[in-house]
């Protein structure tokens, strides 16, 4: 039998059950007035029978919790009133324990599930914050009687809490609100109402003993947290409200925030204003991406009816012109215009000297908070004889005039893949050597398979699986040598290109002297509100993970700058459920939440859908029709959990279900949108168009089909 159908009958149980007790005139004889006119013949029937009354009002008081029918605060007056304090305390609270817990197993059995399946990303935060302060949250629930308790049991059902956990803390959250309507019981004739019970004061002191213990736990936070400024002096006036440290795109950002709302924040910058995205990142490669496709455009000009077109190379004026757009770019950034903001803008090299003191060179500045937003450089392997070799890297290569004519790119990931087919387009011989099984590992199979067969149309020699030994100079160049399913393998170059990653920027500026936490990925640790183990130093970007986009670093900066200067007023955590990024490959490769091939390793339950662009109109119109749009659901649901476009301005197409991601739009929606004919965009629509066809009511066109048959006679 499926586990759908044990729901079902689960439900049909307690539906049956719940009428039953409803009929049987019991629940209408649970009130106080009849439990008082009633109690001197119930006392001599239980004084005569003393054990069945016993296992009989326990069977009961399950049954009613269980069940979670109105009448609990009763039975609890009558267990003191037949039974007295001590016995009836003992029977009440396990008897409501267990009832409680039967009523928590069967939420979670019959609701969890679907809840899951429907909201499972989003609750991921949530449930491992019941995981850590779940037990210190029920018991404040169960300390104060004024939140009803079948209430707490059906929601507590729902969420991560352990069984075991559960009824260990509502045995003991209970007892003292049990204690206190069992003593009202012993006194039942003085009781006119629950209201007699339950005074403003009593109510008060529960609430005050239930947030005790999370008032404790902030308490002992706190304490850690100033533990770790022992030591230091803390300045009695601050020059800034804010330091930031690194003008790249998280902390230019932080210090916008900052002075846009007129605080005082100074950045600090000693090399060059805009950070790695735009003098080696970001603005370069795109503008050499451009050039190198205009060329490969050109080359294949019979596709577009042309029969020829000429281009002349002159990577000379190709890099110049990569240094103009960051010329140009580069205002956006400028120390003038952060100036001009109200920022003050310090050039040279800062050291953290306290955790309110910066030191910038022989300079000492203060702020209540700092924010460390120093980026990342890129990762260099030790790899024997490297140092022979002029090899460059994505923050060395912009110097280059001269075009390689042997190209050896080691790193398969997006860097590496960017820049292996703009040298390719460009008139390099590239061959890319990858340590995996294959290009993007970040990306779905079946997008990088695409990537990799457009290399090879371009003639890109890529070698998976491939680890790069040891390299050694020769008289054109070099040699990297590797080792590939167990052979050793050669590849000559002009040029030796490393794409293996970034790696960030934490030391030589006072973290390690000051103690500040280093992950073992090298990252800073940080907490939900981009605090360090110092709550006033924050980090953004790249040094602080978990991902390297110059979006997500100006994303993070908005939660390090606000918590900084609210602090501790106010403070707002991170979220990372939406984060979308782009591989600017031809075709490119954008994604955002969920991939197919994470939700197989993670054991996901999802729907896919899949929208090829060789049946887009756009697409053929521009001869850009490869690719595809797959867009993830829960199962049964319009929900979207991820989506992988691959094909010309996927980066573009993507921000519609970045968008409805954000704010919870589901496929129907995109479906019933209108969006412009004929544009790549209509992409996404199709896609939803698709997944609407696999979830038709076949039962209703059935009816219909018989409907309109009768209405032509």
């Amino acid at each position: 039998m499926s586990r759908t159908w044990i729901r079902w009958i689960i439900v049909a149980v307690l539906v049956v059950a719940a009428f039953a007790v409803w009929r049987s005139g019991l629940l209408a004889e649970l009130n106080l007035q009849g439990l008082k006119a009633r109690q001197e013949s119930l006392a001599t029937w239980v004084s005569a029978n003393h054990w069945i009354a016993l296992g009989s009002f326990f069977a009961v008081y399950v049954a009613v919790t269980g069940l979670s029918l109105p009448g609990a605060a009763i039975l609890t007056l009558a267990g003191g009133a037949l039974f007295g304090l001590v016995e009836g305390t003992v029977l009440i609270s396990f008897a409501s324990s267990i009832g409680a817990t039967l009523a928590f197993l069967v939420s979670r059995f019959v609701l969890r599930d679907s809840l899951r399946s429907k909201y499972g990303q989003r609750l991921k935060s949530f449930d491992a914050g019941i995981e850590r302060d779940g037990a210190y949250y029920l018991f404040t629930l169960r300390l104060v009687p004024a939140v009803p308790f079948f209430l707490v049991n059906l929601l507590a059902g729902l969420t991560a809490l352990k069984t075991r956990v559960f009824y260990l803390v509502s045995q003991a959250g209970m007892l003292p609100g049990t204690i206190a309507y069992v003593y009202a019981g012993t006194q039942l004739a003085r009781i006119d109402s629950l209201s007699d019970i339950l005074s403003p004061g009593l109510i008060g002191a529960f609430v005050l003993l239930g947030i005790l213990p999370l008032l404790m736990r902030w308490l002992t936070r706190w304490l850690g947290a100033r533990r770790v400024y022992a030591g230091f002096q803390r300045p009695r006036r601050f020059d800034f409200n804010l330091i930031v440290i690194g003008a790249g795109s998280a902390g230019l950002v932080s210090a916008y925030i900052a002075a846009a709302v007129k605080a005082k924040v100074a950045l600090i910058e000693r090399h060059r204003m805009g950070g790695d995205c735009l003098n080696t990142g970001c603005v370069p490669s795109k503008a050499l991406l451009r050039s190198a496709r205009l060329l490969a455009d050109a080359r294949n000009s019979e596709r577009y009816g042309i029969a020829k077109m000429s281009a002349e190379v002159d990577f000379a004026e190709v890099m110049q012109r990569v240094h103009e757009v960051i010329a140009k770019v580069a205002p956006h950034d400028s120390v003038e215009r952060y100036t001009g903001l109200g920022v003050e803008v310090i050039r040279g090299n800062a050291r953290i000297v306290s955790p309110w003191e910066v030191e910038v060179d022989g300079q000492r500045l203060s702020a209540r908070s700092l924010i460390i937003a120093t980026g990342a450089q890129a990762r260099v392997p030790e790899i024997e004889g490297l140092d022979s070799v002029d090899y460059r890297t994505s923050d060395t290569l912009w110097e280059i005039r001269e075009l390689p004519k042997r190209l050896v790119v080691v790193g398969g990931g997006p860097i590496g893949c960017e820049l292996s087919q703009a040298f390719a387009r460009l008139g390099s011989q590239v061959i890319q050597v990858q340590r995996g099984p294959r290009l993007l590992p970040r990306e779905d199979a079946d997008a990088a398979t695409l990537v990799e067969e457009r290399f090879a149309e371009e003639g890109i020699r890529v070698e998976t699986d491939c680890e790069a030994v040891r390299v050694e100079r020769t008289a054109e160049g070099g040699r990297l040598l590797c080792r590939q399913h167990g052979e050793d393998v050669t590849f000559e170059f002009d040029r030796l290109l490393l794409a293996l990653g970034r790696k960030p920027n934490v030391a030589g500026f006072g973290l390690e002297e000051l103690g500040v936490v280093i992950e073992k990925q090298g990252t800073v640790q940080a907490d939900a509100l981009m605090r360090t183990n110092y709550p006033n130093i924050l980090v953004a970007g790249d040094v602080a993970g978990p991902y390297q986009f110059t979006h997500v670093a100006a994303h993070q900066a908005w939660y390090a700058s606000v918590n900084a200067l609210l602090a501790p007023f106010w403070s707002f955590k991170a979220n990372y459920r939406v984060i979308p990024w782009s591989t600017f490959t031809d075709p490119e490769v954008a994604r955002v939440g969920l991939s197919e091939d994470e939700a197989k390793e993670k054991g996901i339950e999802v729907e896919v859908t899949k929208y090829g662009l060789d049946d887009l109109d756009r697409a053929i119109a521009d001869s850009a029709d490869h690719g595809f749009v797959k867009v993830l659901t829960a199962p049964g649901k319009d929900a979207i959990l991820g989506a992988t476009i691959v094909g010309e301005h996927a980066g573009d197409l993507l921000a519609e279900f970045v968008l409805a991601m954000k704010h919870g739009i589901g496929l129907n929606k995109l479906l019933g949108t209108i969006h412009i004919y004929p544009t790549m965009s209509e992409a996404n629509k199709y896609a939803a168009g698709a997944w609407k066809r696999a979830h038709a009511p076949e039962a209703a066109l059935r009816l219909a089909r018989r409907f309109f048959a009768w209405r032509r006679g």
